[in-house]
């Protein structure tokens, strides 16, 4: 039977932590007089009574989490965090519905940085604040469910970099535990790097707390409705793309570099695949605004490299309306809404090693067919990739392309336009944010969406950010049964 009292007892630590982010945006906004502080308040004291209360129900039971435990924990960890982080958005000046208030704390929570908030420039700071602190901790969040979780669950090929943990020699620290506080103070820095970064470039302090945040987290919540072009300061976009890159990143690689191992880094071939991509899909953009566009090479360079990486990392900043680069621009960046970065990084998408598992397994199938007695094996990272692992990614691909095909027919079904439900499918199963064309493309917000259409996105946004599995599994018949 499943037992559900250490699920609550986790999800109690969980909101008591939740509740505990919620008193930072309060004191801002009573540091500057808003009397959003009540809110953000009395939203902390009724989180931390609910956690502390399945803290103190649940404690001294048995720990032992099961895989079906494991799975159920993931999926009511996300939900319930989201839940109530959307709180303040209900009850905040704002006057955002329901509907709009899950809307953004999940857009928020899973990194995804689609929001429905106009007039940025005039929102509370608290609000602004707590846009930026939700993605910060969905980020860290992910990460670990991608290294402690997800590689247990077996979930599309995540198995994959347990197998690589496993070998006592390749280990980085002996637990769990121990590797998740780790990459968290590796990822606190990195932060504070970012945010002295921008100060250093001309940001205004708060705001560059608040983008550092959802930089690393490549995010891409911003406290302007013109994102980062509302500072009009190259260096800062600059700053911006080395940061986006930085969290796109395994951070398990970091901590190896850390202690002692700084070329495993560059030694991964997960790594050199995305930064090759990354480098081809900035040159291609280039030759297309230096071609089509009234644009310098300087001008096409740098929206280039700070708009491609933010799309590809699912990141989500932007600094023009890159839809209206014409056809083939917008085909491209259509597509790579779908990649994102690597595994074990606080991107989204399919992720660039699930790619290199299909073309090496493709490339020996291919062999087989040229020389049929021949022995041809594919290799990750010079290690045999093994046919559970292909199934698992195989079959990842499968139903990311369903999920996404029903996303899109659902959206169309509400009465969307074919761009925007086709790209409002993409960027939500991918959480990148914009979508494309007039409504919610870079200059646009989801605002005007009907709320049936903010429920499915939102479902979209939490499969996207769990690998779909986590949650498909969910429907099982046989997942119920003892």
């Amino acid at each position: 039977m499943l037992d559900f009292r250490p699920i609550l007892f986790i999800l109690g630590l969980l909101l008591s932590t939740l509740a505990l982010a919620m008193s930072l945006p309060a004191l801002v906004d009573a540091a500057t007089g808003h009397a959003d502080w009540q809110v953000f308040l009395a939203s902390a004291g009724l989180t931390l009574f609910i956690g502390v209360s399945l803290i103190l129900t649940m404690r001294g039971s048995d720990m032992a989490i099961g895989i079906r435990e494991a799975f159920i924990l993931t999926i009511a960890s996300w939900l319930g965090v989201t839940l109530f982080a959307s709180l303040p958005f209900v009850f905040a000046e704002l006057n955002l519905s329901f509907a709009d208030a899950f809307f953004e704390a999940m857009s928020g929570i899973t990194t995804t940085g689609a929001t429905v908030i106009t007039n940025l420039d005039a929102a509370p700071p608290g609000i602004l604040l707590w846009r930026a602190l939700l993605q910060w901790l969905g980020g860290i969040g992910i990460i670990v469910t991608a290294v402690a979780v997800l590689p247990m669950l077996k979930v599309g090929g995540m198995q994959l970099f347990r197998m690589e943990s496993s070998d006592t020699s390749d280990k980085v620290l002996p637990r769990a535990a121990q590797i998740s506080t780790a990459i968290g103070a590796i990822y606190f820095i990195l932060t504070a790097l970012c945010a002295i970064a921008y100060w250093l470039a001309g940001m205004p302090g708060f705001d560059a707390i608040a983008h550092a945040m959802t930089t690393i987290a490549t995010g891409g919540f911003s406290t302007s409705d013109d994102s980062l072009a509302a500072f009009a300061t190259p260096g800062i976009e600059w700053i911006a793309v080395v940061f986006m890159i930085v969290g796109s990143l395994p951070f398990v690689l970091y901590l190896q570099a850390v202690r002692g191992r700084p070329m495993s880094l560059f030694r991964d071939s997960q790594v050199r695949w995305f930064l090759s991509l990354a480098l081809t899909l900035v040159v291609i953009i280039v030759l297309i605004l230096w071609v089509s566009q009234d644009f310098t090479s300087g001008q096409s360079l740098r929206l280039s490299a700070f708009n491609t990486i933010s799309i590809l990392t699912g990141t989500g900043y932007s600094t023009a309306a890159f839809d209206n680069w014409g056809s083939f621009a917008l085909t491209i960046f259509f597509l790579i809404m779908f990649i994102g970065g690597c595994a074990g990084s606080t991107t989204c998408g399919i992720k660039i090693f699930r790619f290199q598992i299909l073309y090496e397994t493709a490339t020996a199938q291919i062999r087989r067919l040229v020389q049929p007695h021949g022995v041809f094996i594919p290799y990750y990272n010079r290690n045999p990739i093994t046919d559970e692992v292909t199934m698992s990614v195989m079959s990842f691909f499968f139903f990311y392309v369903l999920v996404f095909i029903a996303l899109a027919l659902g959206l169309s079904a509400l009465g969307l336009d074919f761009l925007t439900a086709l790209s409002g499918a993409a960027t939500s199963i991918s959480n990148v944010g914009p979508g494309l064309g007039p409504v919610i493309g870079p200059n646009g917000t989801f605002t005007t969406l009907p709320d049936a259409a903010k429920w499915l996105l939102s479902a979209g946004m939490l499969l996207g950010r769990l690998e779909l599995f986590t949650i498909l599994v969910l429907f099982a018949p046989a997942f119920w049964k003892p």
